[in-house]
């Protein structure tokens, strides 16, 4: 090779390399970018609490209640369904034009974007519930529990899954998501299978979207677990947290790993938290989970 093709050929792999590496910086740049925006938008998610178990509070002062909550950091409220709930503490609701409800809250300082409906209520009066949710401004509408005998079978269980199946439709073409939310049954092993895996193979995953309590923790199963082994499978989670003994402690005060737990929430597709737990646990719990 002559010095002039040796010039030529050096200098263009020498503008190659650094144009590639500079394609490549500007690409790590974008990427880097990228996943921080959406690491950013996952943590500014607004924090929420669920209703069951401040319902005593709430029926004594609905507006005061309300406003405590929203001063201690929270900023989402999921309710429970007054029809569904009336004779569990929701009672006073019923009394309440759904408009002034959603105004009540608002004027908390709060939004509603879900709420728990009982089972009966999506399958058998659907458009009411879908109506009364449309109205509240919610954007998901969550079943608490098929409510099956203890003597269910696994045919029980995906019959159920099916009629909620049927009910998404209805909501999905409604334009809010549905969801459903675990106890602990469903955690136990019946003809050899965990209930849960069941119900995820069973139900419709682009209609039915999971609502996961970490309380199932005290059977010795983890969220974060469940996040990693179907992604994009839910919609929201109820936190608690606890201590080896099973006694409830604000959130990072128990045996579960948060950051753990928010990571993999990520991937499950959590789009909202809310905690549950005894009032008196609410007030450290925030301050702990925005701090993550």
């Amino acid at each position: 090779m002559n010095r002039r093709n040796f010039l030529h050929t050096g200098l263009g792999a020498t503008a190659a390399l650094a144009f590639s590496q500079s394609s490549l910086a500007a690409f790590a740049s974008r990427t880097s970018l990228a996943a921080m925006k959406e690491s950013a938008a996952f943590l500014n998610v607004p924090l929420g609490f669920q209703s069951w178990s401040v319902k005593d509070r709430l029926g004594k002062d609905f507006p005061g209640t309300l406003k405590t909550m929203s001063d201690m950091g929270y900023q989402l409220v999921e309710l429970c369904s007054p029809a569904g709930y009336k004779d569990a503490g929701f009672g006073f609701l019923t009394t309440m034009k759904t408009a002034d409800i959603r105004k009540t809250i608002e004027d908390a300082g709060l939004h509603c974007p879900s709420c728990h409906f009982g089972f009966s209520e999506l399958k058998d009066h659907t458009d009411d519930s879908i109506q009364f949710a449309k109205e509240m401004g919610m954007s998901q509408m969550v079943c608490s529990s098929f409510g099956v005998q203890k003597t269910a079978t696994i045919g029980d269980w995906q019959a159920a899954c099916d009629k909620l199946n049927k009910a998404a439709e209805k909501i999905h073409s409604a334009g809010m998501q549905t969801g459903y939310h675990n106890h602990e049954g469903e955690f136990a092993t019946l003809d050899g299978q965990l209930i849960y895996d069941v119900l995820m193979a069973r139900l419709d995953a682009s209609m039915v979207r999971m609502q996961f309590q970490t309380e199932v923790i005290n059977l010795g199963y983890k969220a974060s677990t469940y996040f990693t082994k179907y992604p994009g499978r839910f919609i929201s989670s109820h936190l608690s947290d606890w201590t080896a003994d099973k006694k409830e402690m604000p959130i990072g005060q128990g045996v579960i790993d948060w950051k753990e737990y928010f990571n993999a929430a990520k991937t499950g597709g959590v789009k909202n938290f809310f905690v549950e737990m005894e009032f008196d646990k609410f007030k450290d719990s925030a301050p702990y989970i925005k701090s993550l």
